[in-house]
């Protein structure tokens, strides 16, 4: 545990910034591997950090931000260790102030899937005991693990009304940053800090329904949800089953689709 390391960056506690000027720290040639037209393919890059960014790195189940820094696009973002590792196609100077600029539309649809799992995983819980073992934020459906064999349809239904009652209650969110060998955490639901956790650790409370570790963004207050859908189930493995659903924008698009 180093002090002198933040984990929590600026992306974190400010998820709806779009923009923020920074400080160049490093940027050296590098390579990247990155999804082109549907393949994995390694490309020449530069490795790049910031004395901080708006740019969310990759992790808690959260995929990372895209966007640009002086009209350069990052191809991809990565967290190692205290810092957040930025891929971009060009490269910039040690030391220039810079502004980075997030891809907005991206953001907000992983805050609207990130803090519909918290929702959907805590209200599954207190109805069902249905204990949350891992999740999938995909690219156009998401899907949460449970540790049951099987979710009768009736179920779904209810928690479906469940989780979009405490959105139409407009039920705020609220982001707390605890010191890392704070007792306090104990007391936290979690599946366990990284070994390589450095500074502070977020807590992230949906009030009166779930109090969670979190490092990833999520929205301020649950009406910026709009809805949740709960699409279908399928066996998982180990006698569990994947619950997929949708929020926020992504009910909308599946609206049109209908």
């Amino acid at each position: 545990y180093k002090d002198t390391v933040i984990m929590v960056f600026y992306c974190q506690r400010h998820c709806y910034e779009k923009k923020y000027s920074t400080t160049v720290v490093a940027c050296k040639p590098a390579k990247q591997e990155i999804i082109v037209n549907g393949k994995k393919k390694k490309i020449d890059c530069y490795e790049t950090t910031f004395e901080d960014t708006v740019m969310f790195p990759e992790g808690g189940g959260q995929p990372d931000d895209r966007g640009s820094v002086d009209g350069i696009s990052v191809l991809r973002v990565l967290r190692r260790g205290g810092e957040a590792v930025h891929y971009l196609e060009k490269p910039l100077e040690v030391g220039a102030v810079v502004t980075q600029q997030i891809d907005w539309k991206r953001r907000h649809d992983h805050m609207q899937q990130h803090s519909a799992q918290h929702l959907i995983t805590a209200v599954a819980d207190t109805m069902y005991g249905y204990a949350t073992r891992s999740w999938y934020l995909g690219e156009s459906v998401s899907y949460i693990e449970l540790d049951t064999e099987k979710i009768p349809k009736e179920e779904v239904e209810l928690l479906e009304e469940a989780v979009n009652q405490r959105i139409r209650d407009a039920t705020p969110v609220h982001i707390v940053e605890y010191d890392a060998l704070d007792p306090k955490l104990k007391e936290i639901r979690t599946r366990g800090l990284p070994e390589d956790i450095v500074g502070p650790v977020r807590v992230v409370t949906i009030e009166n329904v779930d109090t969670n570790m979190c490092c990833g963004t999520h929205v301020h207050n649950l009406a910026d949800l709009q809805a949740i859908k709960l699409l279908y189930t399928e066996k998982g493995k180990s006698n569990k089953t994947l619950l997929y659903f949708v929020a926020g924008a992504r009910v909308l698009r599946v609206c049109r689709k209908c």
